[in-house]
């Protein structure tokens, strides 16, 4: 195994095709498509599925993946460090549930250490993919939740998947609504007081247990009940419907706009909030100063609270 077949294998997933790889790495087809066959047969694992339309990751390949863009960045400092080599395009992934500080982190990461090219992504998604993410390193880090109701079963899982969590902060039960909201006037806010209104929670795919759910108190009885997908959707129906989601209370006006506000709900009840990352993987660069920026903002809301 080579760093030259690593950077292969890390080009033709992100092209999707053999040919379109080969053309990116200034090499012919067949001496590209011979040197992943080599690679395979060496480690006796199979890293691409042919497929008529090209190349998809197979299940063993998506990890090889991950572990293959780990040892290609901790290559690149090194080379940065002793040799002089100007830095190439910096790369970074982060998966989260729908938190304005995760976003505000990223933001911050970017803003000081993106450089001149970077491929950086951040994706809200649904809780158990932010652990396969992390579990498979198509992410370095996973931004989510734990509760009394959810953590046992979390935290089997994050352990299942030789992940740890680690807390960033615990936040009291608040209830995102609009400022033209009949409750918009309300200083807090009980459950009866919620029953009128449609209630908006984020879809969760095929884990759509009330474990996985992104809200707590998910297996309260709704007469009104909407799943979206996206943070935009949920802040346009809570201002349309006049409904409602249960959420952390964190909120930024900048990201989220100036009709949205978080009010308490009165419930014993609690997020404790956090960051996964792989046992077995020592976050990189990127990875690392994101979790210090998140350290950062989790710091300010406590000192808010």
């Amino acid at each position: 195994m080579t760093l030259q077949q690593l950077k292969y294998i890390v080009i033709v997933a992100s092209k999707g095709t053999i040919s379109e790889a080969a053309k990116e790495l200034y090499i012919a087809q067949p001496s590209l498509t011979a040197a992943i066959k080599e690679l395979e047969a060496e480690l006796g694992i199979t890293i691409f599925n042919r497929t008529n339309k090209g190349v998809i990751l197979s299940i063993e390949g998506e990890e090889f993946l991950g572990y293959a863009r780990q040892v290609i960045e901790q290559t690149n400092l090194i080379e940065e460090k002793y040799s002089g080599k100007a830095p190439g395009k910096s790369q970074f992934c982060v998966s989260t549930q729908h938190y304005s500080f995760a976003v505000e982190a990223f933001v911050d990461l970017l803003r000081e250490y993106g450089g001149e090219e970077y491929d950086f992504r951040l994706r809200e998604t649904q809780t158990y993919e932010i652990i396969e993410d992390v579990a498979k390193l198509r992410s370095e880090v996973g931004v989510l939740y734990l509760n009394k109701f959810n953590e046992t079963v979390l935290r089997k899982t994050i352990r299942a998947n030789d992940l740890k969590f680690q807390r960033l902060f615990i936040a009291k039960p608040h209830v995102f609504v609009s400022t033209f909201s009949p409750l918009a006037n309300k200083t807090a806010i009980s459950l009866d007081d919620l029953e009128p209104y449609p209630r908006l929670s984020y879809e969760q795919g095929e884990h759509n247990s009330f474990y996985f759910s992104e809200e707590i108190l998910s297996t309260l009885e709704c007469k009104k009940e909407i799943l979206v997908c996206d943070r935009a959707t949920l802040f346009n129906l809570l201002i349309g419907l006049n409904g409602y989601t249960i959420c952390s209370g964190v909120i930024s006006e900048e990201l989220n706009g100036k009709n949205i506000m978080a009010i308490p709900l009165l419930v014993d009840d609690y997020m404790e909030i956090g960051y996964i990352t792989h046992n077995k993987i020592i976050p990189g660069r990127f990875g690392s100063l994101y979790i210090e920026a998140l350290k950062r903002h989790a710091q300010n809301l406590n000192m808010q609270r």
